[in-house]
């Protein structure tokens, strides 16, 4: 690879006041509002509680240094897991309330919350910096994820479980038309959340090329590419992994400085977001720790 070039530097209210609308269906509106499953990635509300459901999110939320405001346990259960989630609560001095598995399943939307939700601050976003100093402090070149508007919650706690898993210093999403950090988004990360940085932009295309003024080499994900086997990510690298069904913006692409491609030989010729992302993660991983 040649010596890397000097680079040179309404959403409407989905909740509309309705006037026409009954004052008490206004009101019902409010309190489901108040206790459901963080409706945050529609609305972007900084403000409002969320939460961590699943025993192992709960778990690892617990081990670690965020913040909880209460703890609810479902009344009647007797598990491993329950006993070391009361042990972990107790020994931070957090309020512990047990209710009926009902009340859980109204306040998480009918989620498979396991008999066990933390209520929350809304989850913190790290900065661009924040991510170069995980970097710095694991003694390695930066290698960072730049998620182009995933939407399923599902896929981006999946990719920041491998993200994890595989060394990845933080990961970068835009402000506007992608998912957050949900409660959804934690449980299937399984408590990656509580280990990978993500920070939150506001123009993908502006970050990319302070990336670039920063050293990295930015590397995207088309059908028409290089063999993502054959690539090297060694050296400060950031990977963009495209829109569910999108792919990569076209004003994105243009600043990618190469394009992988993942050959296929079956009949499906796509992947899952995902899948793809876990697929190239590991492919970064095994050029930057060769065995």
């Amino acid at each position: 690879m040649a010596e890397k070039q000097q680079r040179n530097g309404q959403h409407n209210d989905r909740f509309n006041d309705h006037k026409s609308r009954p004052q008490r269906r206004k009101n019902n509106e409010r309190k489901e509002r108040d206790v459901k499953v963080t409706q945050k990635s529609d609305q972007n509300d900084e403000s409002s509680t969320d939460f961590i459901i699943g025993r192992h999110p709960v778990e690892a939320a617990l081990a670690s240094d965020q913040q909880i405001n209460k703890v609810f346990i479902q009344e009647g259960l007797r598990a491993d897991a329950i006993r070391n989630i009361e042990s972990l609560a107790t020994g931070r001095h957090l309020v512990m309330s047990t209710v009926p598995k009902k009340k859980l399943d109204f306040m998480t939307n009918g989620q498979n919350h396991q008999g066990v939700v933390l209520t929350i601050p809304p989850f913190a976003y790290a900065s661009v910096d924040d991510l170069f100093a995980k970097a710095e402090q694991a003694q390695e070149a930066p290698f960072f994820l730049i998620l182009d508007s995933i939407e399923d919650p599902h896929n981006l706690g999946s990719i920041l479980r491998t993200a994890d898993a595989a060394g990845v210093h933080g990961v970068i999403i835009p402000k506007r038309r992608a998912v957050g950090l949900t409660s959804v988004v934690a449980k299937t990360s399984t408590g990656a959340i509580e280990h990978v940085p993500v920070a939150r932009v506001t123009n993908l295309v502006a970050t990319v090329k302070e990336l670039k003024d920063r050293g990295l080499w930015i590397f995207g994900t088309d059908m028409k590419g290089k063999d993502f086997r054959q690539w090297n990510a060694t050296g400060p690298t950031a990977l963009v992994i495209g829109n569910e069904g999108k792919g990569i913006s076209a004003l994105l692409k243009k600043t990618v400085d190469e394009m992988l491609t993942i050959p296929m030989v079956g009949h499906v010729q796509s992947l899952n977001a995902s899948v793809a992302a876990s697929l190239l993660i590991y492919a970064g991983f095994n050029s930057r720790h060769p065995l």
